[in-house]
């Protein structure tokens, strides 16, 4: 049985989605931020990094959300939540998937924990290191944007739903409280918004905003 370690709207999300898309039989484990369960001996002993999420299958265990997706996808081939192997489509669902965590999702990390980024006690500093973060995100966002009014599809890679499209509303999400200059939730672009509207009619994330019980506003 596969057990997915999550917390409630974190990068959990997307490898949680892919479990419900894939309709693979799974528990979850609530890891308690609140109280640094995810620093403790018996977590750090799944992930060293104590970060969120870790998935168990047997004798596997994976962490790094986007790797655990690939892995998930791999399981069940038939679902197309990957473009076959070798073509075009396959390197650009790479590439995205690749970009959102190495590039978007960093960079959102700098947004919510600024302080990682300065001494201890440089409010200052951790200010002006959230503001260039979101200014950033913006640009990134744009360019989220900008591959999907792009081609005309419905989905981020065109006509096919996929791990990047998935990936991405969970990124999206974390933008839901931008404001101010720098950068607007990315639910305000034109062909981010109703991207979004459609992911949320998918129903494995709607079941997944029930079971980790997330209120309004979804994006």
């Amino acid at each position: 049985m596969i057990d997915l370690y999550y917390h409630p709207g974190n990068a959990s999300m997307a490898p949680h989605i892919v479990l419900h898309e894939l309709a693979l039989p799974f528990e979850l484990t609530r890891v308690d931020r609140a109280n640094d369960a995810h620093k403790s001996p018996a977590y750090l002993a799944l992930n060293p990094n104590g970060r969120i999420p870790v998935l168990v299958d047997g004798d596997l265990v994976l962490y790094e959300a986007a790797a655990i997706c690939l892995h998930l996808a791999d399981q069940r081939p038939a679902a197309a939540l990957l473009p076959p192997l070798g073509t075009a489509a396959r390197a650009q669902a790479y590439k995205w998937l690749v970009w959102m965590t190495n590039t978007l999702q960093a960079r959102l990390m700098h947004y919510f924990y600024p302080e990682r980024l300065v001494d201890a006690g440089n409010g200052a500093g951790a200010a002006q290191v959230k503001a260039h973060a979101q200014a950033d995100i913006g640009a990134m966002l744009d360019q989220l944007d900008a591959q999907l009014a792009g081609h005309g599809g419905p989905w981020l890679l065109g006509d096919d739903y996929g791990l990047a499209d998935l990936y991405g509303f969970m990124l999206c999400r974390w933008t839901r409280g931008f404001s101010g200059a720098a950068s607007a939730p990315a639910r305000d672009r034109p062909a981010i918004g109703p991207w979004l509207n459609r992911l949320l009619q998918r129903p494995a994330v709607q079941r997944v905003l029930a079971d980790e019980g997330l209120a309004a506003p979804w994006v």
